[in-house]
């Protein structure tokens, strides 16, 4: 009887190990296989097999991975204190590196990309980190991509989230804008008094140059003056518009030639 039990446990532990042996990595899955502690290869996805006692693995994710910044404390080069955050997208490359290089290497991605945001923030202005994020996301992303290069990480993209300033400095930028707006106004209401004041030249010069023109002018103002009735309106009458009749009235005269 004993000797039935001891063979059932061994069958049974012998089972065990065969089906330890094998593991199956699904096609987004890659294991960094070490034997007796020493890297031996990367292998997956499918079915493989592992030698209990004398091999270990370890399971890496090959997809891409969301990582948010924490919002982070930011004087700009124009000493303006905001708060900044990001989010992070990034995968690994090269499972073999992201295990051995780094003992944990979403937290150390995590940690250095607190200290980019501050450092490449840090050296533009507030002006830039609202107007030019896109920019600036890309400088943040090469920046970690070249250190995470050497831990088999590759940061697909980085984008800023939220640039978060002080009420104080909330109102004078709209002072800012207000004043900005107010000196578009006046540049362009003196452009356009440039305008008029050239065509109303122009218009003087053609006048000057034909006579006939300025009568014709003159009366047509004359006749858009005479619509309003509401008022009593005194003009001078200009001596070419009375030079014919006066000389007919000289040739109308005894002796008049």
């Amino acid at each position: 009887m004993i000797w039935e039990f001891g063979w059932f446990a061994v069958a049974f532990i012998v089972i065990a190990l065969v089906f330890s042996m094998f593991r199956i990595l699904r096609e987004y899955e890659r294991g960094v296989v070490f034997t007796l502690g020493r890297f031996w290869k990367v292998k997956g996805p499918g079915l493989i097999v592992i030698i209990p006692g004398i091999q270990q693995m370890v399971r890496v994710d090959l997809r891409t991975r969301v990582m948010d910044v924490p919002s982070q404390d930011v004087i700009s080069r124009d000493n303006v204190s905001v708060k900044v955050n990001a989010v992070v997208y990034l995968r690994v490359v090269d499972p073999e590196k992201a295990i051995i290089q780094v003992e944990d290497f979403i937290q150390a991605t995590s940690q250095f990309a607190q200290t980019t945001l501050r450092s490449v923030l840090g050296k533009h202005e507030l002006d830039e980190m609202l107007a030019e994020r896109e920019r600036l996301n890309l400088d943040i992303q090469q920046a970690l991509d070249i250190q995470t290069d050497a831990w088999g990480i590759k940061v697909a993209n980085v984008e800023i989230k939220h640039v978060d300033i002080n009420e104080t400095m909330v109102r004078a930028i709209a002072r800012q804008a207000e004043a900005e707006r107010e000196r578009r106004a006046k540049v362009i209401h003196a452009e356009g008094e440039l305008q008029a004041s050239e065509k109303l030249l122009q218009a003087g010069e053609v006048l000057a140059a034909s006579p006939q023109a300025m009568q014709l002018r003159y009366l047509q103002t004359l006749t858009a003056i005479a619509g309003d009735k509401s008022s009593t309106i005194v003009f001078p009458v200009p001596m070419d518009i009375l030079k014919p009749l006066v000389e007919a009235m000289s040739a109308a005269k005894p002796g008049g030639n």
